[in-house]
């Protein structure tokens, strides 16, 4: 059995599926050629996610296993590394995935290392970017009890590029370099990344506005112009928050051009599902009260079984899987 086989199942096969919730769902769905550089770039993201948001553990700590993370990732040299997620962030995961993905931390890194140059040079790129996404987050909000919010909406389009929107673009390469044909040929590559960097932003949207008060209640204000001098701004955000689900709309309209021109049908599937459960949760939460808001609009299990069994049929045909788009959206 090669190393790439041995890692991808112990490492992408239950762990991955444990912190990656309903994202395996289109991990699972991705054609063998696509699965295993994809799954190992999500849990490395999901790793480094687990670094920077280990409360419990000091900010300059967090950032300083930030930046041995890119180190390693980078190929270059981070001794002990493995031994301090395991002894400093470890201990203090109560949830028994995430206590298993720094136990295992070493071993995604040794998957990594049996990666082909040209999936190798790609996540390796994605994971930097994303990296200094959280290493900017944990700046931006170092958890000290103060109120904060994002500067600009410049600062919020740029955090949704380098923790999502990369995502989109490195995708959309391994789509090009290691499933020639798999997207649709009429359409220029530079085009399919624009698409997929504006789907990644719109996920990570739809992220941001469904955990808007846990994020406050936590000090992180990832909407401009709603803090002011360490205080809420309640009228603002509400303002403030329509406006990005507006915004969050648009992208996902994006990521519904991107969809429509992904040729192979397997990737279609896989592609569409996290777009079409997130139209469904920003029309949830757009029909919401302000105070379910706050407390977190999901779709239900049960919802989640219907969208993977509808997308299913409705990949077949574009104008389908339009139709189930809208109908999920709430405007059909």
């Amino acid at each position: 059995m090669s190393d790439e086989s041995r890692h991808e199942r112990e490492l992408g096969g239950q762990l991955l599926a444990s912190v990656s919730r309903s994202f395996y769902l289109t991990l699972k769905a991705l054609p063998a050629e696509l699965r295993e550089p994809i799954s190992l770039a999500y849990l490395l993201a999901r790793t480094a996610d687990t670094i920077a948001d280990t409360a419990a553990v000091p900010v300059s700590l967090r950032l300083d296993c930030l930046a041995q993370f890119d180190h390693a990732v980078r190929g270059q040299p981070a001794p002990g590394l493995a031994r301090r997620v395991r002894e400093e962030f470890m201990p203090h995961q109560a949830d028994p995935a995430e206590r298993r993905l720094m136990e295992h931390f070493g071993d995604g890194l040794a998957w990594l290392a049996t990666m082909r140059e040209v999936p190798l040079r790609a996540i390796r790129e994605v994971l930097q970017h994303i990296i200094e996404g959280q290493r900017l987050d944990l700046e931006r909000f170092p958890g000290d009890g103060c109120l904060r919010c994002l500067a600009d909406d410049a600062e919020l389009d740029d955090y949704t590029w380098r923790v999502a929107g990369c995502v989109g673009e490195f995708w959309t390469g391994l789509c090009a370099t290691e499933k020639p044909g798999a997207l649709d040929p009429a359409v220029s590559l530079e085009q399919m990344k624009l698409w997929g960097a504006d789907f990644g932003r719109g996920l990570q949207l739809v992220n941001i506005l469904r955990d808007v008060g846990e994020d406050l209640r936590d000090g992180r204000g990832y909407l401009p112009g709603t803090v002011c001098e360490g205080k809420l701004d309640a009228a603002a955000l509400h303002t403030v928050w329509k406006h990005w689900t507006a915004a969050c709309r648009l992208h996902l309209d994006a990521g519904l051009q991107y969809v429509l021109h992904v040729a192979d049908g397997k990737l279609r599937y896989a592609t569409a599902l996290p777009l079409l459960l997130a139209a469904r949760t920003l029309a949830l939460m757009r029909s919401a009260s302000w105070a379910d808001v706050e407390r977190g609009v999901k779709v239900s299990r049960l919802e989640v079984a219907r969208v993977l069994a509808e997308a299913a049929l409705a990949c077949r045909h574009p104008d389908s899987l339009k139709r189930l788009f809208l109908r999920l959206a709430g405007e059909a």
